[in-house]
């Protein structure tokens, strides 16, 4: 993915809409990301950033971690919303879009081969989560477990469940929260 069409993936708020369920979703309803439209216009933080204030990101606002709208909407405590700002405001956007590129690949490749319809919202978080070294070592040791396992190809659910307690594993021994919203 070329880093202008990564851009247009910014969300407003911090979150990188490539990571997003609303976005990788096939349904009639899927969101095409904050930056392509203003089809949210029901979101507070968008009308204040974009509309308002003609910003790409809440980054370039000076009251950043103290908006009212942040502090309303419990934006601070999102993970990884939160942590996204600070990174694109310590890195610079370039820098930061680059790991999350990295991301949104390595969900695409969890959503072709290990979703069996029903993962979609945990790789998503997941893949905002977790590292993508970690994302990587998930799916080593998934392959591995299931080489060990005589079932078909084709068994998606199985790949699915394994794989998703790998990743439950390995995210509770890096103490990274795959609950939170």
């Amino acid at each position: 993915m070329e880093t202008s069409e990564a851009k247009t993936l910014v969300g407003c708020c911090g979150l990188y809409c490539g990571l997003c369920n609303k976005y990788q979703s096939k349904a009639p309803s899927r969101c095409i990301g904050c930056q392509l439209g203003e089809q949210h216009s029901w979101c507070s933080i968008w009308n204040c950033c974009v509309k308002k204030h003609g910003f790409k990101t809440c980054t370039e606002c000076e009251e950043i971690f103290n908006c009212p709208i942040f502090l309303k909407r419990k934006v601070a405590e999102w993970v990884p919303a939160a942590g996204n700002l600070r990174q694109m405001k310590a890195l610079g956007l370039e820098s930061w879009l680059g790991e999350q590129v990295e991301r949104q690949a390595l969900l695409e490749e969890l959503l072709q081969n290990y979703n069996e319809g029903r993962s979609m919202s945990f790789y998503c978080k997941a893949c905002a989560r977790l590292s993508p070294d970690l994302i990587n070592q998930a799916i080593e040791a998934a392959k591995e477990c299931l080489a060990g396992e005589k079932t078909a190809e084709s068994d998606v659910k199985l790949r699915a469940r394994v794989l998703r307690t790998v990743m439950e594993r390995l995210a509770l021994e890096a103490d990274i929260d795959l609950q939170k919203a």
